[in-house]
């Protein structure tokens, strides 16, 4: 499984998203920290959950972030986070 298909799996499984789109903008960095040969170190995130209602843009990027804890340790190295609650 790619590192995108487990962001994908990982945030629709924390937070019911009701749109979710994972970039891997790794290319973009290349030669750059962090960037590893192939790939998958840098995303750009855009979600849109109902989970986000009421929370502010720190609380909701932490709430992303603990989601994904484990592909920070592992591989990802920087993410770029769009997050919306409905209607926003």
């Amino acid at each position: 499984m790619t590192v995108k298909e487990r962001i994908n799996d990982k945030l629709s499984a924390a937070l019911a998203p009701l749109q979710l789109e994972v970039i891997d903008e790794s290319h973009r960095h290349h030669g750059h920290s962090g960037w590893r040969e192939g790939g998958e170190t840098h995303f750009r995130v855009k979600v849109v959950s109902a989970a986000f209602a009421g929370k502010s843009r720190v609380e909701r990027h932490r709430m992303v972030n603990a989601a994904l804890a484990d592909e920070f340790r592992d591989r990802v190295h920087a993410l770029a986070l769009e997050t919306r609650a409905p209607g926003e």
